[in-house]
């Protein structure tokens, strides 16, 4: 979603209503987030990812970011000598 559009708050309520039940569960709860792919790469959604994490801390929840591999990991594999 770029900056120009705009969500109606009908339905800000309405996911933030939905939401709610699962914030209260989990406040206080790690989460582990796997970030690789195109998210690392397109900027659109290296915004989206950082607005996404930055949120989850607010509510309550402690993310923790691990790094997808790709094909860094196929890389590091094959020169070591492992097959998938």
């Amino acid at each position: 979603m770029t900056q120009q559009q705009s969500v109606s708050p009908t339905i800000k309520a309405r996911v933030l209503a939905e939401s709610l039940p699962y914030i209260r569960r989990f406040s206080g709860s790690i989460i582990v987030i796997k970030y690789g792919g195109n998210a690392m790469t397109e900027p659109a959604l290296k915004e989206g990812f950082a607005r996404d994490v930055v949120l989850l801390k607010l509510i309550g929840l402690h993310p923790v970011i691990v790094h997808g591999g790709g094909p860094q990991i196929n890389e590091m594999l094959e020169k070591v000598g492992k097959k998938r």
